[in-house]
Parts: C-alpha cells; sequence; structure tokens
C-alpha cells in the first residue's frame, strides 16, 4: 500500500479518539492557562519566558498524545490487523510517526500564538518584543512536537502507554530539575531543557535558541529509530 493511503489510515484513527483530542485540547490550555498565572507575577529579568512559562506543563499533554497514538495499537491485537494490510513494517510507523507530528505541530504552533498573546497582555510594557515573542511561538510549537514525536518513538519500544507516562512524566516533572540543580550545563542536553531554550529572552548555556532545538531533535529522531527498530524486529 503506498504511503499516502496509509497516512490517511492512521490519521482516521487519531482523529476518532475522543483522548486524542482531549490530549490536544490539553496542549493549548494547560501552556495557556499556567502561563497566564506566570506572566501576571512575572519580574523582568526573562520576560519571554515568563510568556511561555507553561510550556513545561503542556508538554505533558503533548507525551500523552504521544503515547496514546502509538500504545493504542498494542492493545487488543490492532498491531496484528494494521500489519495485515500494511505488510511494510517501516511504512507504517513512517506514516503513524507523520500522523502524530502534523496535528501536534499545527496545535503546537497555535498553542505558541495564543500563549504569546496571552502573555503580553498580562505583561504590559515589559511584554518582550514581536520578533523575540514570534520566535519563542515557533519554538514552542517545535518543542511541542518534538515531545510528542519523542514519546511516540519510546512507546513502541516498551509497548505500553502506562510505561511510557511512567518514565516520561515523572522524568519532565522531577528528575530533569534534579538534575538540571546537581550538574549544570550538562542538563542543558536533555531533550525536555534543550528544546526550551528558544522560550528565553536570554540563556548562559552551551545552547542556543535553534542549536537547543536541534539537540531535541536528535534526541527525537534517536527515540523514533529504536521505535521503528522495535516494530521491525520484534512480534505484533
Amino acid at each position: 500500500m503506498p504511503f499516502v493511503p496509509v497516512l490517511h489510515a492512521e490519521w482516521i484513527k487519531i482523529r476518532t479518539l475522543r483522548s486524542q483530542w482531549g490530549a490536544l485540547a490539553a496542549i493549548l490550555l494547560a501552556t495557556a492557562a499556567f502561563s497566564a498565572l506566570a506572566a501576571a507575577d512575572a519580574d523582568d529579568a526573562d520576560p519571554l519566558f515568563s510568556v511561555f512559562f507553561g510550556v513545561g506543563f503542556g508538554q505533558i499533554a503533548a507525551v500523552a498524545f504521544g503515547t496514546t497514538a502509538v500504545s493504542s495499537e498494542f492493545r487488543g491485537g490492532a498491531l496484528r490487523l494494521t500489519l495485515a494490510a500494511v505488510p511494510d513494517r517501516g511504512r507504517w510507523f513512517a506514516a503513524k510517526a507523520t500522523a502524530i507530528a502534523l496535528p501536534a505541530l499545527a496545535v503546537g504552533l497555535l498553542t505558541g500564538c495564543v500563549t504569546l498573546l496571552v502573555g503580553r497582555a498580562a505583561l504590559g510594557t515589559s511584554a518582550p518584543g514581536w520578533a523575540e515573542g514570534v520566535r519563542g511561538a515557533v519554538g514552542c510549537g517545535v518543542h511541542l512536537t518534538l515531545m510528542a514525536l519523542f514519546a511516540a518513538g519510546l512507546a513502541a519500544v516498551l509497548r505500553s502507554g502506562v510505561a511510557t507516562l511512567s518514565v516520561l512524566i515523572p522524568f519532565l516533572l522531577i528528575v530533569s530539575f534534579v538534575i538540571g540543580d546537581l550538574s549544570g550545563s550538562v542538563a542543558d542536553f536533555l531533550p525536555d531543557r534543550a528544546g526550551q531554550v528558544a522560550l528565553h529572552s536570554t540563556w548562559d548555556g552551551a545552547l542556543g535558541p535553534w542549536s537547543g532545538l536541534g539537540v531535541a531533535a536528535v534526541w527525537t529522531a534517536a527515540a523514533l529509530a529504536a521505535g521503528a527498530w522495535s516494530v521491525r524486529r520484534r512480534d505484533a
């Protein structure tokens, strides 16, 4: 089966699951809400990060979206039926990743724009400029997309949504911050922290806005490669 029909089939799976729409909506709501709260009580040290503070919470919803989209294939023999229709496992996994990436990017960019407008309104005269704000909005969208794909790759390896979320959510909420406090610049190369460099007005670490997103993209590519290898090598 050609790639486009496979992609269409995977998109149908995603848009017909309420949990997927709920996760996408949570990306926008969590990011905008927590960003508005942070911006209302922010100082002038890093106005751009004050605007996009909620991304740390929105990325959890992005992880849930990517995880659920893949882990649903490993319940009830769904993957066996899928592979009966699409025997080329690599093509199927590429279509699955694309079907996750496109809505995640669309919602991520929308989230970035809404969060920027809300944050600028809350900060008033201390708000970041439009050029810097647009960079943050784009970085927000790309970062959220990369986190969704990173989770999708890990879910394909672990073959379980519960296991994937049990690893990633504590990592994002606790481990990353602890490592960051203890190890300094080494933690800047973790996927969640590297991707969020683009959301800061200034950054003292080794990475810049786009190199940080590049590091996050390398982590995501590695997770997807591991997921593709797992799908190819292991029984459905």
